[in-house]
């Protein structure tokens, strides 16, 4: 079965983007937590543009070529002016979960509104066996409430932004992770996790 999986860039102090994200305004001001994206020389194999550091370059195309399909939350849609009508990914189709309707919504997006569980599952009909990729902080909290999520891979990046929107949310219980790997590169540690059952 495919596994789900989310992999964020996050400030030390715990931020997934700048002050003041919001449409027309991005992932917010004096955002650097994805300056690793182009800071070397090896191309990404997934992302046309992106030219990373040989050990980002290898995790990264490792993990985008997992994915099957995107779930993404309302903020994270609006922040990013809803992926343009597609995808934050190439290939993977993206689920919008969100409450509110979505007149904007494409059909290369399909919106779903009753949940997490009905979010992950209509992104696991659309990822053909190969794995969900959660993206935004609330996502990822309502999938790890859920018991959704199978690993966590933190990008983090040695900045600390001292505002912005926090990554993890508040969470109804603990949960144990279990440090599968950590790779140190230029700009950026990759720490993969495991959730632990």
């Amino acid at each position: 079965m495919s596994k789900v999986i989310s992999a964020h860039a996050v400030s030390v102090d715990g931020y997934i983007t700048g002050r003041n994200p919001g449409s027309g305004r991005g992932l917010g001001e004096a955002n650097m937590l994805f300056d690793w994206y182009f800071n070397g020389d090896t191309p990404s194999q997934t992302f046309d543009g992106f030219k990373l550091s040989e050990p980002s370059a290898r995790l990264f195309d490792t993990l985008a070529g997992r994915v099957g399909a995107i779930v993404a939350g309302r903020n994270t849609y609006d922040d990013s002016d809803h992926f343009g009508g597609g995808s934050p990914h190439p290939t993977a189709p993206l689920i919008l979960l969100s409450h509110r309707p979505a007149p904007e919504i494409t059909e290369r997006q399909t919106l779903v509104t009753t949940g997490i569980e009905d979010a992950v599952a209509a992104a696991r009909q659309a990822a053909d066996g190969k794995d969900v990729g959660l993206m935004g902080g609330g996502v990822l909290a309502s999938a790890l409430e859920a018991g959704l999520v199978d690993e966590v891979i933190l990008h983090q990046v040695p900045v600390l932004l001292g505002g912005g929107r926090p990554f993890f949310q508040t969470l109804p219980k603990h949960v144990h992770l279990r440090l599968v790997k950590s790779i140190l590169a230029p700009g950026v540690t990759h720490l993969h996790y495991e959730v632990a059952r």
